[in-house]
């Protein structure tokens, strides 16, 4: 086993060097660089992760719910509906402590999935709250952890059923992915199928907003079927890195 700084935080086509130091095997590396869109990958990656240590401790991609509370939770106060708790997705929360976060301090009532599709982030995360016990802020609302394919969405959620998507760093594992760039377009595609109207896909990544927001733009519109407006705000700079908040919002389409 060698020692070495893992970042899991994307510059360009590479992996570069991040504050979390993780002991990996170089076959693991290589498959950290070139298969994230795998299910193999992150399998492997969360269970040699977890055998490393004798105590659990969240993994989080490029940063922590203190970076980016504000952006979440000031637009979960404004999407209160009659129909219940609000509905809010982490996709691809591996074993972030993101989800519970908002699950603690949502003052609405929030049910909130943290889907994954390794099994073994889902059961490290399901052992980690249950010893914790986590409590919400609202007494009404609710966390879950589920094993699923994000590109398949719809098959977990009906069109118009979610409030929120949170996406950190997912769709940048599968754009660098050598074969993941179509299956980043699927997932944003069954995200904009099961947000509500008023619904927002919220994207955190390091990635420039003239590449960004173009692939964004090209890929959510579907005339006639579907449509969004995009949109961007900095996050900030950390460890010499500035990270950027894409929010994505689904426009009606009206049928001529």
């Amino acid at each position: 086993m060698a020692s070495l700084l893992k970042c899991l935080s994307l510059s360009g086509r590479r992996i570069v060097a991040s504050c979390v130091t993780l002991r990996c095997h170089s076959s693991l590396t290589d498959e950290l660089i070139e298969n994230m869109d795998k299910k193999t990958t992150w399998d492997r990656f969360y269970a040699e992760s977890s055998s490393r240590t004798p105590t659990f401790k969240n993994f989080e991609w490029f940063f922590g719910f203190e970076a980016v509370q504000d952006f979440i939770m000031p637009l979960l106060q404004t999407k209160s509906h009659s129909d219940g708790c609000l509905k809010v997705v982490d996709i691809g929360c591996g074993t972030s402590a993101l989800g519970p976060c908002i699950y603690r301090h949502c003052l609405l009532p929030v049910w909130v999935t943290c889907a994954d599709i390794s099994p073994i982030a889902v059961r490290l995360m399901q052992e980690h709250v249950r010893v914790k016990a986590i409590q919400p802020h609202n007494l009404s609302s609710q966390l879950e952890f589920v094993e699923l394919d994000c590109m398949r969405l719809h098959k977990y959620y009906g069109s118009n059923s979610v409030d929120l998507i949170v996406d950190k760093g997912t769709t940048d594992a599968l754009l660098r992915s050598k074969e993941g760039k179509g299956k980043a377009g699927l997932v944003l595609n069954q995200c904009l199928k099961v947000l509500r109207s008023s619904g927002t896909l919220l994207q955190f990544s390091d990635e420039d907003p003239d590449a960004r927001l173009l692939w964004l733009e090209t890929e959510a519109q579907e005339p006639g079927v579907m449509e969004a407006d995009v949109g961007v705000q900095e996050v900030g700079e950390l460890r010499g890195v500035c990270y950027y908040c894409y929010q994505v919002t689904p426009r009606l389409v009206v049928q001529q």
